[in-house]
């Protein structure tokens, strides 16, 4: 979460009286609704404010009663804004804005702050991590957080600011953005072919052992579909890290089906099939609407889609055509 928050005061006392009803709500109060709005949780914005846990409940507590309901209420993964919540929240940025626009020459803001982006092993480490650099390299005092894991979007989004998953998901409360698609091919080690042969077609591969997720603990749905064009391949090494099915597959622990944009750069690895064997997938990027409106969240998603845009032909496996290359 951003790290920049002004000094909320911790020292003054919050407790009920029938007075707070229908005054109007403080700036601190605003702020510190900004910060467990932005994370979900109270722990994480403690930390950004520089308060303790117990006064961020006072405050919530204070500002649900300035403005006559709830703004917060507890979800299965942490705290998720209502509807006054979200009106409160769109006061709150505004507030931050002024803030940080103090003493910056011509009122203009420099970005700084964590975002934190949860996206699948493959484009952690060849699409989000250059993204970053990128943000980096722009507004240095912006630090992206990656973490490397494959599931479905999450229902609850505490502690991330933008998920990248496969396949189109299925979010509410949250924005849906189509980053760019991808294709898995099947890919074989020389030496494997070598050794075993090189199916003529997809009957052939029944014959073959498929290096390939875990089946049984895939949960995205479209990645569980991919095989669906060949018969029943046994499978021999799985995992749930695509990294591992790479180095699986230029071991020869059989044919890996791989991300192309992954598979092509180890020229020890033979496209096999590769006129009649090509899954599309859509990389999609969710985030809530709130944490979008934050420049520094705003820079991350512009830096991806910019870096997606520019990998397009890597990422359809285009450079190898729809041939093989000769073992």
């Amino acid at each position: 979460m951003a790290k920049f928050a002004p000094r909320i005061c911790e020292d003054a006392e919050m407790t009920a009286t029938s007075s707070d009803a229908g005054r109007r709500p403080s700036a601190d109060d605003l702020l510190v609704l900004l910060a467990v709005g932005r994370s979900g949780r109270y722990v994480t914005a403690a930390e950004e404010l520089g308060i303790n846990h117990t006064t961020i409940s006072r405050r919530i507590a204070a500002l649900e009663r300035a403005v006559g309901g709830r703004v917060l209420t507890r979800g299965t993964g942490g705290w998720e804004l209502t509807d006054l919540g979200r009106s409160a929240l769109a006061a709150a940025e505004t507030i931050e804005a002024a803030v940080r626009s103090l003493g910056t020459p011509g009122g203009e803001r420099e970005l700084e702050g964590v975002v934190r982006l949860s996206a699948t092993d493959g484009f952690s480490a060849y699409l989000a991590a250059p993204a970053a650099a990128r943000v980096q390299r722009r507004h240095p005092r912006v630090r992206v957080e990656i973490i490397a894991t494959t599931r479905r979007a999450s229902t609850q989004r505490s502690g991330l600011d933008l998920e990248v998953v496969v396949g189109e998901p299925q979010v509410q409360r949250a924005e849906a953005i189509r980053l760019g698609d991808y294709s898995l091919g099947l890919y074989a080690a020389r030496g494997y072919l070598a050794e075993h042969g090189t199916p003529a077609g997809i009957d052939d591969l029944r014959h073959y052992p498929l290096v390939y997720f875990i089946e049984s603990i895939l949960q995205v749905d479209d990645l569980d579909l991919a095989t669906s064009f060949a018969p029943a391949m046994r499978q021999s090494v799985s995992s749930t890290n695509v990294f591992v099915h790479v180095e699986a597959t230029r071991a020869a622990a059989g044919i890996g089906l791989l991300p192309c944009f992954m598979a092509d750069r180890h020229d020890d690895l033979v496209r096999v099939l590769g006129d009649r064997v090509r899954v599309q997938l859509t990389y999609w990027l969710v985030t809530r609407a709130e944490t979008l409106r934050r420049p520094e969240v705003a820079a991350v998603v512009e830096a991806l889609r910019a870096t997606v845009a520019e990998r397009r032909t890597e990422l359809l496996g285009a450079q190898r055509g729809s041939g093989q290359r000769p073992a």
